[in-house]
């Protein structure tokens, strides 16, 4: 039998990038994010960064640029070192892979994960996390040292307590009412609606809240399963915060950084808009904890049964590891 062979990407099973080709997108991003600091320029964050990634940089870009016209070349440089790369295999588009790197900012390990949304677009960072040396999840990889990547299709048989692509919209809804029971108590999940409750009255304004989920393709989910059968999720959100001031007082924006955001005229009320990414653990279904996919450190390479001693512990909800939040528009009415 002769003739070629066709190789269908969207349906073939493939590493998401050759792990030799990996060290040099991790350069070209970093290359392009100190590039971008020091002339403040928004073109280099698109060439570089997408999704919530992205709305950052380009609110950096607005208020440094206003606080600082012509650039700042003495931006000190940032350097990740120490990569270490998980890449899982995939079908279709988008793809991603996680680089786990040390950072000469801070004694804590800077989670990059890149996203490709096509064969013909470049690879650009989308989330970044920051989370201890100690809490960063062990992977369940195969024989080859490749990881698993969690479908977010809805209806799909993920195996987790709750499938990533439902994530954001479990959080916003649980950041509106208080309810559901998906997350565990803390800073980013009670501690957000307990510091919310002190502003939505006030004796001089009253606070209105609106928190919106994302998805893709826009804000593409990434999921990869840890050795004990849950997965480490990234998502993003949108949040707005609404202040209405007393009768005979007008709102007033003290921060320079969020200054230089404003538009409109500060009268009655101003809205803030937030873009906050996330990094989740969220465990194994209830009777699950176990993968088809070996540990890719462990001494015995099992996959599944219980915690590695870095795990937070597993009482059956979600775990923030890391959460950035950033104003990126302020409105005044």
């Amino acid at each position: 039998m002769t003739g070629c062979v066709t190789v269908h990407g969207e349906r073939e099973i493939l590493p998401a990038v050759d792990k030799a080709e990996a060290p040099e997108i991790l350069k070209r991003f970093t290359d392009g994010y100190n590039e971008a600091y020091r002339e403040l320029d928004p073109k280099v964050i698109d060439r570089v960064e997408s999704g919530p990634l992205a709305e950052i940089g380009h609110a950096d870009m607005r208020t440094q640029g206003a606080l600082t016209p012509g650039g700042n070349p003495r931006y000190p440089s940032l350097v990740l070192d120490d990569a270490r790369f998980t890449v899982p295999k995939q079908a279709g588009w988008p793809k991603f892979f996680l680089a786990d790197t040390r950072s000469n900012r801070d004694r804590n390990r800077w989670l990059v994960v890149f996203l490709r949304e096509g064969p013909k677009d470049p690879w650009r960072a989308g989330y970044l996390s920051i989370v201890g040396p100690d809490r960063v999840p062990e992977f369940a990889t195969d024989g080859d040292g490749y990881a698993e990547a969690v479908p977010v299709a809805e209806g799909r048989d993920t195996g987790l307590a709750k499938d990533p692509g439902t994530v954001s919209r479990a959080y916003t809804d649980f950041l509106r009412t208080g309810e559901g029971g998906a997350f565990a108590p803390g800073p980013r999940t009670s501690g957000v609606r307990e510091e919310r409750d002190k502003l939505r009255r006030t004796p001089t304004f009253w606070t209105e809240f609106i928190d919106v989920p994302e998805r893709a393709p826009d804000f593409p989910t990434p999921a990869l399963r840890t050795e004990d059968g849950g997965a480490l999720v990234f998502f993003t959100a949108h949040h707005r915060e609404r202040r209405t001031m007393a009768k005979g007082l007008r709102p007033a924006v003290t921060d320079p950084r969020t200054r230089t955001l404003v538009t409109g005229e500060l009268k009655t009320s101003v809205t803030y808009t937030r873009v906050s990414e996330s990094a989740v653990r969220v465990p194994p279904a209830p009777g699950g904890g176990t993968t088809g996919a070996k540990s890719g450190g462990k001494p015995d390479g099992k996959a599944g049964g219980g915690a590695s001693k870095n795990d937070p512990k597993n009482d059956g909800k979600i775990v923030f590891l890391n959460r950035i939040e950033s104003v990126t528009a302020v409105k005044g009415d």
